[in-house]
């Protein structure tokens, strides 16, 4: 599948099977995250995956995850990011989204489903996980089987702005 099919079948899942993600897909999608880019390459980003009864129930106290399978806590490591020397913007949340896409972008190619979960109480999620004060979880991106139709990968016609309206050239 070509990147743009791909990015075109990607959708929100919000339901999913019982079937667990097997060993191999999971590296697959750990190794995208391991190749997407950062800031000045410094990598300021901490995965924590999270798969077992247990765990998913620490996280179901902060969100829903849909009873997905898998979950992968995103974490922005404050120590570690790149700052703009300008206006001192720290890229440790740029970084993780970056790392958070490209997961779930291989996890579609993979046949597998996926929902970027930003809606979640960060205390709890620290409190059950142990989170250090320097990661800052960003996101969480479930993933597993759907157990639901994917939207139509045309969609994007209907349901994103003009290419006109979101593009400018040279000035706006």
């Amino acid at each position: 599948m070509d990147f743009i099919s791909i990015a075109k079948k990607r959708c929100s899942i919000r339901r999913y099977t019982a079937q667990k993600v097997e060993l191999e897909k999971l590296k697959k999608i750990l190794q995208a995250a391991h190749v997407a880019p950062t800031a000045a390459n410094r990598q300021p980003v901490h995965l924590l995956v999270v798969q077992s009864k247990d765990g998913l129930s620490k996280i179901s106290k902060a969100t829903n995850i849909y009873d997905a399978p898998l979950a992968i806590i995103v974490c922005a490591d404050h120590q570690k990011a790149w700052v703009r020397s300008f206006d001192q913007k720290q890229t440790g949340d740029i970084d993780a989204s970056i790392l958070t896409d490209h997961m779930m972008l291989q996890s579609t190619e993979l046949g597998l489903g996926s929902v970027w979960i930003c809606h979640f109480n960060p205390d709890v999620l620290r409190q059950q996980f142990a989170i250090p004060a320097h990661l800052e979880p960003v996101n969480i991106l479930a993933i597993g089987y759907a157990d639901e139709q994917y939207a139509d990968p045309e969609r994007h016609n209907q349901t994103r702005i003009p290419l006109d309206e979101l593009v400018s050239y040279e000035a706006l």
